[in-house]
This record gives structure tokens, sequence and C-alpha cells, in this order.
């Protein structure tokens, strides 16, 4: 398995780019934007440029892993004649659909077909192509090149021959992989989204504020970041996405979004995408300020 193709060049898609190309593959990066994919690869650059700071690579394989990664916005040309394809465009069903009936038809038939979805069901998206044996959940943790996680999710009908070329695939990208089935949210989002939705709620209800509850989670429980701050990281639109899918899914109503996340995304506050979200992200440093409307008059 050397050619690869990445589906879709934002956050996740990039940084997937990247651990393939830094690790010797050919990669074929595909967007429906040429301007997407330069920023792309800038961000690619970048990162490298960040390796290099720390003296874990070199110029010159700075130059290999940008040589590694070819640009498509045809998404036929790009994924004719690849081993495999990671699908790591927006969380949408109805987009997600349409690109796997798509690449079922452009791909050749023994290729692998995966995707960086964090909850949707991989067992609904092999349903619309002739290979659902091929079909496979290969959820990379953002940010793709740091860290180390790869959620391997089993659709109903994917082989055990593919799900063990895939993990020892991630091996090879340097990573750990996990196996989980396809259920709703599969393992990391069943657990954490309902750790940040309690969080939102805790705020919404005025147990606390937005910089206590994160300190709270941060000092008493040893994460690096506390939920409300990794929601806007996140995005608090994802965030909701997830919720809407495993609530949706298991028609439990401990997953019901919580309404003060629903009314921040309705207003456009998605975190740091936006700029605004539980914290402010407007500033330019990395200081964490409370946004606004969560400040304690």
């Amino acid at each position: 398995m050397k050619k690869i193709a990445v589906i879709g060049s934002g956050t996740m898609g990039n940084g997937i780019a990247h651990v393939f190309a830094q690790n010797g593959f050919q990669v074929a990066l595909v967007d429906i934007s040429q301007e997407a994919l330069n920023k792309a690869l800038g961000t690619i650059a970048k990162n490298l440029d960040r390796i290099i700071a720390k003296g874990n690579l070199t110029e010159e394989q700075k130059t290999q892993t940008l040589g590694n990664v070819t640009t498509y916005t045809s998404m036929q040309e790009g994924v004719q004649d690849v081993d495999l394809v990671v699908e790591a465009a927006t969380e949408n069903v109805d987009l997600k659909l349409k690109i796997f009936r798509d690449l079922d038809s452009f791909t050749k038939p023994e290729a692998i077909l995966a995707s960086n979805t964090s909850s949707i069901s991989i067992t609904k998206i092999a349903s619309v192509t002739t290979r659902p044996d091929k079909v496979i959940g290969m959820h990379f943790m953002n940010p793709v090149p740091v860290m180390k996680l790869v959620e391997v999710i089993r659709g109903y009908s994917t082989t055990d021959e593919v799900t063990q070329q895939i993990m020892e695939l991630s091996k090879q990208l340097g990573k750990i992989p996990a196996e989980a089935n396809d259920y709703p949210g599969f393992v990391a989002n069943r657990i954490l989204m309902p750790m940040i939705n309690e969080a939102i709620y805790s705020l919404y209800e005025g147990v606390a504020g937005v910089e206590e509850i994160d300190t709270i989670m941060k000092l008493g429980m040893a994460h690096p970041m506390g939920p409300l701050q990794l929601a806007d990281f996140i995005g608090l639109d994802v965030c909701l996405s997830i919720l809407t899918v495993l609530h949706d899914g298991f028609g439990n109503p401990k997953y019901a979004p919580c309404p003060l996340l629903v009314n921040m995304v309705q207003a456009g506050h998605k975190g740091v995408k936006t700029g605004q979200g539980f914290y402010s992200w407007t500033h330019g440093t990395k200081d964490l300020i409370v946004a606004d409307r969560f400040k304690k008059k």
C-alpha cells in the first residue's frame, strides 16, 4: 500500500496527508478548491518547520515530504490508481454518502475506502458502495501530526483482513490504533461529548463559570485542557453535530445537546474557527480570555 488519496484539505485532511507523506507514501490530496489546496500545502510546510525547529526533521526530509503530495481538484483523477482513500470532508452525512458513491465508481475494486468521520455510521457509509467489506473508519485525532491515536472502526461488513491492514498501516505512521465497533460516537466521542455537554450544562445552569469549570477539570482530573476550551477547539458546530448523532442513534435523552450549545451555534459563535465561543480567540495571543458574554459581572 503506497498510493493514498485524502479527500478534503481542511484541518484534518491536511494533517492526514502530512503524516502519510512524511512516512514515504505518495499522497493525492483532493479538494474542490485549488485555493484550499494551496492553503493546505502552506499549513503542512509550516508544521514541518515546527518539527525542524525541534530537531526532529531535516530540510531535505521536509522537501521530500512536500514532494510526496500532489493536489487535485478532480476526485476522479486523484483517486484512480490509489490503494487507500481516507475521506476527511465536512461531518455531513449526505455529503459523505455522495463522496463514497463516487469513490466506489472512481477507484479500483480492491482499494480500501476509509472515513475519518468522528460519529457517522461506517455501516451506513458502506451501504452506498459495492464493497462494504472494504469500508472502514480511520478516525485520526486533531492535531494529526501530534496525536498518537487512530480509532479504527469496523463497519458491520468490514472484514478481519481489511481491519488488520488498517491497524498495521496506522502503526507504520507512528500511530497507536485502537479498534472499535460501529455504534453512534464509537468510543472517543461517545465518552467525550457527554462530558463536554455536561460542562456546558453546568455553565448554563449557573453551577460555575467558564474558567472555574475548566480549572476544576484540568487540575482535578489532569486533563490538558478544560472541556469548554476543548469544545472551542473542536468547533461547537461539530460538537452539536456529534451530540445530535448520539441522541438520534440511541434515542436516549442523556445525549440531548444543551440549549446553550444550540443557541451559540445558531448565533455563529462556534469557537476558535469564528473567533468566539466560550473564550475569545481574536486577541492573537495564547492567553485564555473568557468571552465577554460569560465574564462575571
